[in-house]
């Protein structure tokens, strides 16, 4: 599979028939493409194409077909336009404009970033509603995305565990009824080389039977020295309309990255300046992490009548990330000098795999005068996780370098630590029901309920560090309202709290109470002109049960308290003219804790300066 990549990549490269005129302005790179057949249908729905940057309807945040305009809580919606046009190869690139979504940890260079939202650090990612961010699965493909959702607030209503500040539902490209094929290469200055294909179609004459193909593969140097990247990926979804009332789709996304260890260029409390950021601190003898992940969904919509649909389906996911790297210690790594930081050497090997089944019923019916959608739902999660990771000495002088004129090639040192190595299964058991009501012509009402259980059992074989098993139950309840000022102008208003159990063990043995949040939000959504959205929303966001490191040992976590976050979200999205598409998403917060027990946690929200997402196209 590698060598047929690197040649779809070499034909794009090098072949006069792909050049573009012009590459993106905001990226030093040249986009190259070949034939392009949308096949977009005329209008729009929850799970397809977006014209240009403003979509109207989603299914992220109900689990049903619904307006955005009629859902009573923020919603961003990224669509495949957006993707091409800033010529993103990453989803947390796509996400740059979402608005009010920073990025947080992405395991140097390895894993699905994860980001803060509403100033909450979230990793909560699903694709079509099923969870991928199991494990340290790599970053999503931008080629794979036809629209990226982002959900402000807690979502643990209709997807279980969560985090309160937000979640991100990708929806992923579906066949097309016409034949298509999409060819793409992408060169930067920094040496990366991509190319991909997209190809769709019907495979049978009634085109109950179609495909979709898309195909990456990656490689070259980027801007930090000695580190280069490779990446392959291969996502087939193939559907087939059984009869006028059933659908079964197949999708797959199969990854291959190999990435070296870059933690980038952490700021030390005493560093004396800012060495360049081409600057690695790791050594080139220690390779490339591998993480490989597989993914399979098996999705199915049955019509049981014009008013009631049964859907659901099952998906599974695969993981390992294993290689060596080189790390700093801890955050109070940099010697008194400000410039000599302590490194280790280490191993590490993780695996994780993760079952998900869901059920749902939806149904449209009137009642006492009343239009109802009602949805509701079971779901069963088996996730299974292990790893080990060894280290070399931790002590001062073992393995340092100089940040501002790093010396590579020293001795690579003896792996003499194994600080982590454990396995924990999560099983998960949920039912939940939702009722969406139009009261009147005007008011619109959201109510639902989800009912977990979690038993989660945790073994670690270290020395010292005793297993434990936990269970908890949990009931998060959502409730919404939406009152039409005018045909245009809506104002919502929503109370949600979220669940999240724990991961890891204390130093001093067990587990930790389940993180458990609530929020508040109220807001505003005008339909500006035919073309163009506004959505405002202010909010507050309560956590509790925050975990921090332990400060006798980073290896472990210790409960830090209760933060609390308040702030204010814009939205402007829409076709400015035939010509001139737009996306503004500035976003403005406050957070701080309540209840605190030192240390203070690494990601309690701060008081941070307003965010900003501003993208216009022209389109020819």
């Amino acid at each position: 599979m590698r060598r047929t990549l690197i040649s779809i990549c070499v034909l794009q490269a090098f072949s006069p028939f792909t050049w573009a005129e012009e590459a993106p302005a905001d990226k030093a790179s040249i986009e190259l493409q070949a034939t392009n057949v949308t096949g977009a249908a005329d209008y729009e729905t929850a799970q397809g194409p977006v014209k240009g940057y403003r979509a109207t309807r989603s299914a992220s945040a109900t689990r049903t077909d619904t307006s955005i305009h009629e859902t009573p809580q923020s919603i961003s919606v990224v669509p495949k336009d957006v993707v091409e046009d800033i010529g993103a190869t990453r989803l947390q690139e796509a996400l740059d404009y979402a608005g009010g979504v920073g990025r947080a940890n992405n395991f140097g260079g390895q894993g699905l970033t994860s980001f803060t939202v509403r100033g909450f650090t979230t990793a909560e990612f699903y694709r079509n509603g099923f969870p991928i961010n199991r494990g340290y699965p790599a970053m999503p493909d931008a080629n794979t995305i036809e629209r990226l959702e982002v959900l402000r607030g807690p979502a643990t209503m209709l997807y279980g565990r969560g985090d309160p500040g937000g979640t991100f539902n990708v929806v992923s490209k579906q066949p097309l009824p016409e034949r298509t094929v999409t060819l793409g290469s992408q060169l930067d200055d920094q040496g990366m080389k991509r190319g991909t294909l997209d190809a769709s179609g019907p495979l049978d004459d009634d085109g109950r039977l179609a495909y979709r193909l898309n195909v990456v593969g990656e490689g070259g140097d980027t801007f930090r020295d000695h580190v280069s990247t490779e990446r392959y990926g291969v996502a087939p979804v193939l559907t087939w309309q059984a009869n006028d009332a059933t659908k079964v789709i197949f999708e797959g996304d199969f990854i291959r990255n190999n990435h070296p260890l870059d933690r980038g260029l952490t700021r030390f409390a005493n560093q004396r300046s800012t060495p360049s950021r081409d600057t690695f601190w790791g050594e080139k003898y220690a390779g490339d992490l591998h993480n490989d992940n597989n993914m399979a969904q098996l999705r199915f919509e049955h019509m049981l009548n014009d008013n009631w649909t049964l859907g659901g389906g099952v998906q599974w996911l695969d993981g390992t990330m294993k290689g060596d790297g080189v790390e700093a210690n801890n955050a109070s790594s940099l010697g008194a000098d400000g410039r000599t930081l302590q490194r280790n050497f280490n191993y590490r090997k993780l695996e994780w795999t993760d079952q998900d089944y869901q059920l749902n019923l939806t149904g449209h019916f009137s009642t006492g005068g009343f239009e109802h959608t009602l949805l509701t739902g079971v779901e069963y999660e088996d996730y299974d996780y292990k790893s080990i990771i060894q280290r070399s000495s931790a002590e001062a002088g073992t393995f340092p370098i100089d940040i501002f004129n790093p010396v590579y090639g020293q001795p690579r040192p003896a792996l003499t630590r194994t600080p982590t190595h454990d396995k924990e299964n999560l099983k998960t058991y949920a039912a939940f029901v939702q009722d969406q009501v139009a009261l009147t012509e005007r008011l619109r009402v959201l109510a639902g309920a989800r009912f977990e259980r979690f038993e989660h059992q945790y073994t670690s074989y270290v020395p010292g560090v005793k297993p434990w098993d936990a269970a908890d139950n949990a009931v998060t309840p959502r409730v919404g309202i939406m009152y039409d000022l005018t045909d245009t102008v809506a104002l919502y208003a929503d109370a949600a709290r979220s669940f999240k159990p724990n991961t890891g063990a204390s130093r001093l043995g067990g587990g930790f109470d389940p993180e458990q949040g609530k929020s508040y939000e109220m807001g505003v959504k005008w339909e500006a002109l035919e073309q163009l959205s506004v959505d405002a929303a202010i909010y507050q966001i309560e956590k509790k049960n925050v975990q921090g490191t332990d400060p006798l040992d980073s290896a472990f976590n210790v409960a830090t308290g209760q933060v609390r976050s308040r702030g204010f979200d814009l939205n402007v999205a829409g076709n400015l003219t035939p010509e001139w598409r737009g996306i503004r998403r500035p976003a403005f917060l406050d957070g701080r804790p309540t209840k605190e027990t030192p240390p203070r946690p690494p990601h309690r929200p701060a008081k941070h300066p307003p965010t900003h997402s501003l993208l216009l196209h022209t389109v020819e």
